[in-house]
């Protein structure tokens, strides 16, 4: 459970910095230099996200949905320096509570 979990945050890092590379590119006017890492953080999220135990990957992708929300949020926050509002925390929290039923739900055989 603890390595899923670790996969997943991994890669909604990587992912979400990688996005944000080609944001200060795109609509922030920075040097092309931003691409590189942004192509290689994007590289290393889709590896990541094949790590995570699951048997298939639309549930593995379904559960990430939620992880990469909260994940947004706190970039939001810890990056953009933007205060999340109430609604932020709460969707975010939604999605978790969501996230984790598609992991861990009792499932038949």
């Amino acid at each position: 459970m603890i390595g899923t979990v670790a996969f997943y945050v991994g890669a909604a890092v990587a992912e979400i910095a990688g996005c944000f590379a080609f944001w200060v590119y795109f609509r922030l006017g920075k040097s092309v230099f931003w691409l590189a890492p942004g192509l290689v953080s994007l590289v290393l999220f889709a590896y990541l996200l094949t790590r995570v135990d699951s048997d298939f990957a639309g549930r593995a992708y379904a559960a990430y949905g939620g992880i990469y929300i909260a994940a947004s949020i706190l970039w939001l926050w810890l990056v953009e320096n933007r205060t999340p509002d109430r609604w932020d925390l709460v969707g975010a929290a939604i999605c978790l509570l969501g996230a984790a039923i598609i992991l861990w739900g009792p499932r038949g055989t």
